[in-house]
């Protein structure tokens, strides 16, 4: 017999939790309950539904095989359990130097941390064939980035850009979160990793929560939202974030009544389906993994600690706190109000180098990088968040560094846009009149002492390594820098002092989002290298449901409107362009989303295509570029051909183009989604079909760049071609003695040419030119000019 839970069928069938209780209910999978959560059926039987339903022989040997497993460790707990109380176990006390060294690769990867390089990392790993764990400490993914309205240098919307990574991480078959979790524990060495962690107890059955919201209507108790950093209230019984994934409430013992006086438990007692369990205990699981990803984040820097910042002062607020104020998703709804009388700001200053280059105040000499560009986008994107649009901004600084691509235009683009520069420290802050806005005392470049008034203040505050990162340093046995940062070489700026242990995103040194989303990928790629013998032997493939044949079936459309936050809100008269749709031939549902690429977005459009028997879909929101692919899953997982889904960018090609016509937005966006509807009913479903991808790979320039990316691809098994313009490899790292960190630069430029030139996957061309490329992804073609001879 097998006894299974829901979820790991699930799992491994690639469907919905609901798809296989469904299954149940109907006796279709003939299985009866034998204990809480777990069913019981023959093994015979249970081939013969997975034969029925198409399911591959490979992947039910596989389900099998996972159910077996199971059973027999939860027999093997129990045992060891009553072993455990009847003598002291000396094996958990073993230092981790007498752990002896275990050859066997295992292939998969254990992430610490749920920020954007976290997800990105976890992204990358599992798309390449591994099996990925996510240890985040918090109740869900997202990281600061979640926390943002805009990113850098384009003002793209940040939840636009992170929330389909949300639902692709949620979604991901070789993908598993493990929130409100910590490592308590690791054993092993590189390649093959024990690893204990701590799981505290939501006490909120996930598998039944559906995110009604009725747990925290109902709970009395207001505490501070961390999240929004303290500007509102939220309840004991919470979600994170609106978007959050997983999309599942906790509740926060520390505040709530029966945790602390042993009364109330109004939210069990108003769940719909009594997804409230106060029983839940903390856990500790033991994951194996082959290497380990550490992206904690970084911990903003504190200006509580120094009066001379005026931090006390109402209207004085941090970069961090002033994101939240312009967040949509925010305590003011994307208003942006000051907090101490909710009344729009005229005039706002920001202070660089807050907790930054100042060694003698708090200690960090080393510049945190974002500061000089998160104000000048927040200084832009504050005109979108007022209804005057007459705004005074200053920005005091000691040094603007804009680096990085496209920065430098972004900086100019803050100065036309007549943002005040001012070189200079303020060193008093004081409240303004009635205890509202601050005045600031500084001295200008001419020595002249200065005594000005602002309705608003922002501190751009700097980064610090995160407050328990010694703890995990000591866990995973890595060294750090005298700033509790990651200690990296400059020549494998990802790999950790620990063989198998990589560090990524602010943790490694204080970056930018779009340098963290870059390492994460370069960790992944690492850890490929390392685990490459191992890929795909833990992955699992999905397995959608039977598509419905709608070839003959009137179309029916569902349109879904996007808000963007105020992306697209904010110009376009979202309601008008509903009530416009719903009108429209063809027509059968029309709905507005805040943000219709978030999960509970994605879960809203595959309920209404069930609910209401949709047959083809119009998403009006941004680029089909970046968005559709995750739309197109959505659609399978509902039954839908992937293509039965068209796009109109009314954002792109709309909203952030007529910014000043808000009446020829919506009328062009109600032009935009007619036309996506016109198309769209003359969909039909289409196949795609795999193409052989030659494996060979070219890289163009012999620089320190192009020769660790193709030491990467040999390691991965790919031949690579290399070719450099010159006759020797090297490029502009052969004029260079030492790296910052004072490392031997041409002795490690020696190694990597000398690892190139033994490598057998790896053919060098010198003094060779790309004359010209044809083809496509997959199979491009290209003719090298080697020292004047065409190949």
């Amino acid at each position: 017999m097998l006894i299974f839970k829901v979820g790991t069928v699930a799992r491994h069938l690639g469907v919905h939790r609901n798809t296989v209780t469904n299954w149940i209910n109907t006796g279709k999978l003939q299985a009866s309950l034998s204990a809480a959560k777990r069913y019981t059926i023959s093994k015979e039987q249970f081939i013969v539904f997975c034969e029925k339903k198409n399911i591959p022989k490979l992947t039910i040997e596989l389900v099998i095989s996972e159910i077996e497993t199971q059973t027999q460790n939860g027999i093997k707990r129990n045992i060891t359990k009553d072993k455990h109380l009847k003598s002291n176990t000396r094996q958990n006390n073993k230092e981790l130097s007498q752990i002896p060294v275990i050859d066997k690769l295992i292939g998969s990867v254990m992430v610490v941390g749920g920020g954007i390089a976290g997800i990105q990392a976890a992204i990358e790993l599992a798309d390449s064939g591994y099996y990925v764990y996510i240890v985040e400490k918090t109740a869900g993914l997202g990281g600061v980035m979640s926390q943002l309205d805009k990113t850098f240098p384009t003002n793209d919307c940040a939840s636009c850009i992170i929330l389909p990574k949300l639902v692709e991480c949620d979604r991901h078959l070789n993908i598993e979160l493990l929130t409100l979790s910590q490592v308590v524990k690791v054993q092993g060495s590189v390649g093959h990793f024990s690893i204990q962690v701590k799981k505290k107890p939501r006490y909120v059955d996930i598998d039944k929560c559906i995110a009604c919201g009725t747990c925290a209507q109902k709970c009395p108790i207001n505490v501070k939202d961390e999240f929004n950093f303290g500007i509102n209230k939220k309840k004991a019984a919470y979600i994170k974030y609106d978007q959050c994934v997983p999309l599942k409430y906790a509740i926060d013992p520390s505040a709530c009544i029966y945790f602390t006086f042993g009364k109330c438990r109004a939210c069990e007692k108003f769940c719909p389906t009594g997804a409230i369990n106060f029983k839940q205990k903390e856990e500790t699981i033991t994951v194996t993994v082959g290497a380990v990803i550490l992206a904690p984040g970084f911990k903003p820097f504190d200006p509580s600690v120094h009066d001379f910042f005026g931090y006390n002062i109402k209207d004085v607020v941090t970069s961090l706190e002033f994101e939240r104020l312009l967040s949509i998703s925010g305590p003011n709804k994307g208003k942006l109000l000051r907090p101490s009388d909710n009344t729009e700001p005229k005039k706002i200053a920001w202070l660089q180098c807050v907790g930054s280059r100042n060694q003698n105040n708090c200690g960090n000499s080393y510049c945190s990088n974002i500061c000089c560009m998160s104000a000048v986008k927040q200084s832009l994107a504050s005109l979108d968040h007022i209804t005057s649009q007459t705004l005074e901004r200053t920005i005091f600084f000691t040094d603007l560094r804009s680096q990085g691509k496209e920065s430098e235009k972004f900086f100019e683009r803050a100065k036309q846009d007549k943002v005040r520069f001012v070189r200079a420290l303020p060193h008093t802050m004081e409240p303004g009149k009635d205890g509202t806005g601050a005045r600031m005392r500084y001295m200008t470049e001419q020595g002249e002492v200065v005594v000005e008034s602002f309705e608003m203040v922002v501190l751009s505050i700097g980064f610090e390594a995160p407050k328990d990162i010694l703890t995990l340093a000591q866990l995973f046995d890595i060294e750090l820098d005298h700033h509790n940062f990651a200690s990296t070489s400059c020549f494998e700026p990802v790999e950790c002092s620990r063989k198998g242990v990589y560090a990524i995103g602010a943790f490694q040194t204080p970056k930018a989002i779009s340098r963290s989303v870059v390492q994460s990928a370069a960790a992944a790629a690492s850890v490929a290298r390392l685990l490459a013998d191992k890929r795909g032997s833990l992955t699992k493939t999905k397995i959608y449901p039977d598509e419905r044949d709608i070839l003959k079936d009137r179309p029916s459309v569902g349109v879904f409107v996007c808000s963007c936050g105020v992306n697209i809100a904010g110009i376009v008269d979202v309601d008008q362009v509903v009530a416009y749709t719903a009108k429209l031939p063809y027509v059968t549902y029309v709905e507005n989303n805040l943000f219709s690429c978030s999960a509970d977005a994605q879960e809203s459009i595959i309920e209404r295509i069930q609910e209401f028997g949709l047959n083809r879909i119009v998403i009006a929101a941004c680029t089909p570029r970046t968005h559709e692919p995750m739309f197109q899953e959505t659609l399978k997982s509902a039954r839908l051909n992937g293509f039965m889904v068209e796009m109109a960018n009314i954002r792109n090609q709309n909203s952030w183009v007529h910014q000043q016509d808000s009446k020829s937005a919506t009328r062009k966006a109600k032009d935009q989604v007619r036309m996506a509807i016109a198309k769209v009913i003359y969909n039909y479903p289409l196949k795609q079909d795999r193409i052989k991808v030659v494996q060979k790979a070219l890289v163009v320039g012999g620089g320190l760049v192009g020769i660790d990316s193709a030491l990467t691809l040999a390691q991965l098994g790919i031949e690579t071609i290399l070719i450099e313009k010159s006759n020797i490899l090297g490029g502009n790292a052969l004029t260079l003695e030492t790296s910052f960190k004072e490392e031997n630069v041409r002795f490690m430029l020696e190694d990597l040419i000398s690892r190139v030139n033994r490598n057998k996957n790896i053919t060098v061309y010198r003094k060779a030119t790309l004359e010209s490329v044809s083809g496509s992804v997959g199979n491009f073609k290209g003719v090298l000019n080697i020292a004047g001879e065409m190949e």
